[in-house]
């Protein structure tokens, strides 16, 4: 098949096979009236009574996306998430970055069962969306545990705390005392590569009438995929050998395992007692770039044909929620909890060397671990209140949260970071991942402590209103205030208008402020050794860093929803996203006399440097659309969905150019057009979801037609700037159900879509030819079965 088709192909052949997005978006009508927990503290909030755009994602939809992966399988139901697969990215391969609304990845929160879940110990550097960040990894969640995610695409920090900008992902977990179920997973892609084989499960087992528990468990592999070419740059002693394929450029190879419990007991009417947590292990292998036998940073006598340096990272998550909750007598409620999280990061590197040991050089290496450590207790109350002058009581909530948060970086093996033969033009450390020196590592907490309150009610029998406020002191940067105003009018029956105000913030992250490493990053085709400082290094401050503070934003929304037709349902929500004071990470900032400059210091090796700073304020306005409708046949029925999410960020202002950066012949620029790039056109700015699922009996046919808006890459040299076009997949799956028994065939991408190209310039000698934040990958088709069983 061609890899292009136009639009008139693709919403064609999705619709000629009654395309999984209404079963992926789930609003159909019945889960118009779920009862959502997500942004609202009333008790019987639905869907559709949202004063605030909220999506209900089924555990049905997950798995008719065709992926294991949670992040994956949510990009591919929601149009405002952007989920890239990145390639050669050090731990970002491991740990992949999503994006919603087109902000950082960091600015989601995410919860599990309403409670903070905790971020990933990497921090995201190298060229990929999402870079500075370090977001929660979604993928250590076992989709087989998940009841329904809900989606608040909303500012929310005046419910939630800090992170809650571009919106709030909720995962609640399966809560049922029986029945449960085992599926079996296996695919390839279209290119033979790319296998994958899957076990999933889960079951519940009820104690009495008084509780229950439910288990879930997810494991599996993935083989790699490699899209690289031969080289056919210029030939020569540190070149690639020409017309060869050295170089591997793909998704890693991923072994994993992830297992979730949720349980509850009651002891009477007043008190009942949950507990809920999840353990995952993730082992993979990722690669850096080719070291050519000629190339400086080699030892022939070690590798006379040159290498191909792997990182082989271990996650390791863990989290365990208890509390107790009940009444307390006079219609108040409580919720008394403890969270803690854990989620560590380590760095093995194989076929490798230190240059600067010389021919005596070890070919592996430890290089460190990262690790974060969270600890949350949570105590709430609420209450409905009557008031005479209204019909309907007001839901009054108030509560306290206490959180220690700890980053510890823990340094490698000796010889992964030391520099053998001291100052002489000779790489220190292992090849593609220097490993943590001690002075690099450390350890760091701080703690903060909240208050909220929040009011909401129905004023009458069409108006709903709600305000919210929240107020935090953090041990390192010091207090923050955020509100709420969030109203709903219904017109009629068939018409509501909503919308939202709020002021939010991000306090910046352990990783961000602490963290330190040296790194090998291809810049315009050429490789630099750049080193992360953390903004206190004194070398930092000598090239302009100064203290972190938070992030503080402002979101506005405004939102229509119509329901003209039984079976019909259509939201248009508008929002704007104001953010000041952004922590980004730098450019990276290289050249001859950074060097130097570096070498003066006693830093011999690296040739670039970069930190974090707040130095951008941004705006970021969009629209989303969601329709979904329930045909009902005679012997069958189909439900149709369409989604559409355009976002678009400009930068409002940049802080001056640090002085330091000026001096001394440096000439380089903080912020310049390269991250600039990143964060206005790095992503798309809009994407299109078009499906249906037709269910016929014992038959189901779903398909999903996704159109991916374009994005640019923006180089130091404006010549080689870059827009790649727009493109669509299409995804198609049929399934048919045997008493317990389900049996489905799949695949995504089915036209074997790829993005575009680079240009031959910014390709690295032709051998990596695809853009790493391509939206949908590069990995092309890919073709899978499953087989499932259930019970009651």
């Amino acid at each position: 098949m061609s890899r292009t088709r136009n639009l008139t192909v693709a919403v064609a052949a999705a619709l000629a096979a009654l395309p999984a997005a209404a079963q992926v978006r789930t609003q159909e009508a019945d889960s118009l009236e779920t009862v959502i927990v997500t942004g609202t503290r009333v008790t019987d909030r639905t869907v559709a009574e949202s004063a605030a755009p909220i999506d209900i994602i089924t555990p049905e939809a997950l798995e008719a996306t065709g992926t294991g992966e949670l992040a994956t399988a949510l990009s591919r139901v929601l149009p405002s998430l952007n989920f890239p697969r990145p390639a050669i990215s050090d731990g970002t391969d491991a740990v992949k970055p999503a994006q919603l609304r087109g902000l950082a990845p960091d600015q989601v929160l995410v919860l599990v069962n309403g409670k903070r879940r905790h971020t990933t110990a990497l921090i995201n550097l190298n060229d990929s969306q999402g870079r500075g960040s370090s977001p929660v990894d979604l993928n250590a969640i076992p989709i087989a545990s998940i009841a329904r995610v809900e989606v608040l695409r909303d500012g929310a920090s005046a419910q939630y705390g800090s992170d809650a900008i571009a919106g709030v992902v909720n995962i609640v977990l399966k809560g049922s005392g029986s029945g449960g179920g085992i599926t079996a997973r296996y695919g390839q892609h279209s290119a033979g590569d790319g296998r994958q084989y899957q076990l999933s499960g889960d079951a519940g087992f009820e104690f009495g009438e008084r509780g229950f528990l439910h288990l879930a468990g997810q494991g599996g592999h993935n083989d790699q995929t490699d899209r690289a070419r031969p080289y056919i740059g210029t030939p020569g002693p540190a070149a690639p050998p020409y017309d060869r394929v050295v170089q591997r450029y793909g998704d890693p190879e991923i072994d994993q395992g992830a297992v979730s419990f949720n349980s509850e007991f009651g002891f009477g009417e007043h008190a009942t007692l949950y507990a809920f947590g999840a353990a995952s292990n993730r082992d993979v292998v990722s690669n850096g770039f080719f070291r050519p036998a000629g190339d400086s940073r080699n030892i022939p006598s070690i590798y006379p044909n040159g290498f191909l340096p792997t990182i082989n990272n271990v996650a390791k998550d863990r989290s365990t929620v208890a509390g107790l909750r009940g009444g307390l007598g006079n219609d108040w409620n409580y919720d008394l909890s403890y969270n803690y999280g854990y989620n560590n990061l380590g760095f093995d590197i194989r076929n490798t060397l230190n240059r600067s040991l010389g021919s005596t050089s070890p070919r592996q290496f430890y290089a460190g671990s990262l690790e974060v450590t969270q600890n949350v207790a949570n105590l709430d109350f609420s209450k409905p209140i009557e008031a005479r002058w209204l019909k309907y009581p007001i839901t009054f909530a108030f509560g306290a949260e206490w959180r220690e948060e700890k980053f510890n970086q823990s340094p490698g093996e000796l010889g992964s970071y030391v520099d053998g033969d001291g100052p002489v033009n000779t790489p220190p450390g292992a090849q593609v991942f220097p490993g943590f020196k001690p002075e690099d590592a450390g350890h760091r907490d701080r703690n903060s402590s909240s208050l909220y309150a929040d009011l909401e009610a129905d004023l009458t029998d069409r108006f709903s209103a709600a305000v919210a406020a929240r107020h935090e002191d953090y041990s390192d940067f010091g207090t923050t205030t955020s509100g709420k105003v969030s109203g709903r009018y219904a017109f009629t029956d068939a018409v509501a208008l909503r919308g939202t105000v709020s002021s939010g913030f991000r306090a910046p992250s352990l990783q961000q402020q602490y963290f330190q490493s040296t790194a090998t990053n291809f810049i315009g085709g050429v490789p630099f050794d750049v080193r992360t400082f953390a903004v206190d290094n004194s070398t930092a401050i000598a090239l302009g860093a100064e203290p972190l503070k938070a992030e503080e934003s402002m979101n506005y929304g405004l939102g229509l929803v119509l329901s003209p037709l039984d079976g019909l349902y259509v939201t248009v929500d508008t929002y704007r996203i104001d953010i000041d004071d952004r922590i980004i990470l730098s450019e990276n900032l290289i050249g001859p006399t950074v060097t130097a400059f570096l070498e003066t210091r006693g830093i011999f090796g690296v040739t670039g440097g970069r930190y974090f700073t707040n130095a951008v304020d941004t705006k970021t306005t969009g629209v989303d659309i969601v329709g979904t409708y329930k045909w009902v046949l005679s012997s069958s029925e189909v439900d149709w969905t369409i989604g559409y999410n355009y976002s678009k960020t400009t930068i409002e202002k940049i802080a001056p150019n640090p002085p330091e950066l000026t001096a001394g012949g440096l000439n380089l620029q903080r912020i310049g057009r390269v991250e600039q790039g990143r964060i206005t056109v790095g992503a798309p700015r809009d994407k299109i979801l078009l499906g249906s699922v037709w269910k016929s009996g014992d038959w189901t046919f779903s398909g999903t037609a996704t159109r991916y808006g374009e994005f640019s890459a923006l180089n130091a040299n404006p010549a080689l700037d870059q827009t790649f076009g727009a493109k669509w997949t299409v995804d198609l799956a049929a399934a048919y159900q045997l008493d317990a028994w389900s049996f489905a065939l799949g695949a995504d991408n089915i036209f074997d879509a790829y993005p575009d190209e680079f240009y031959f310039a910014t390709s690295n000698g032709g051998q990596l030819v695809y853009p790493r934040n391509a939206p949908f990958g590069f990995n092309g088709a890919f073709v899978y079965g499953k087989v499932g069983y259930r019970w009651e």
